[in-house]
């Protein structure tokens, strides 16, 4: 579903901002009634454009104080080891984020822990389990912006 019209766009810049919002009032902001706008989040919900409605926590009020962005050179590119990769990422849970890359890393993660040595241990326990070429950590000083709300609503069309 790639032909979403305005309204989808403003309801889902309203559940993106905010999923506990009642129906009404996000019908109200999209400029429908209940029963339309309802229906128009299931039909979002089946076609796979809303995949989840969670809630967003602070990393540092849960003890999660250090982010790391770790950037990843594989030492070949089968399909062994990417599946080999993909299994040791999944099993560490303080691996928030998995991209695989063009250019010169070949992955970059998003890596959520309390301090350094929490760090080094994972940094232990991924290169224990999977053969890598090179590592590269950069360590966030500030989180100036967050957001895991896409900007739908200026979009024209």
């Amino acid at each position: 579903m790639t032909n979403l019209d305005l309204i989808d766009r403003k309801i889902l810049a309203e559940l993106m901002r905010d999923a506990t919002l009642p129906v009404a009032q996000i019908a109200d902001k999209a400029g429908l009634s209940q029963t339309p706008c309802w229906k128009r989040i299931q039909k979002l919900e089946a076609a796979g454009v809303v995949t989840s409605r969670v809630a967003l926590v602070d990393p540092d009020k849960l003890g999660f104080g250090l982010t790391v962005f770790v950037g990843i050179e594989a030492p070949d590119h089968t399909a062994e080891w990417r599946e080999a990769f993909a299994k040791a990422t999944v099993a560490i849970p303080e691996i928030m984020e998995v991209y695989r890359m063009a250019g010169e890393m070949d992955y970059l993660l998003r890596v959520a822990v309390p301090d350094m040595l929490a760090f080094d241990r994972l940094y232990k326990r991924l290169t224990d389990s999977v053969p890598i070429k090179n590592v590269t950590s950069h360590f966030s000083m500030e989180r100036m912006k967050f957001t895991t709300a896409y900007p739908v609503d200026t979009l024209t069309r």
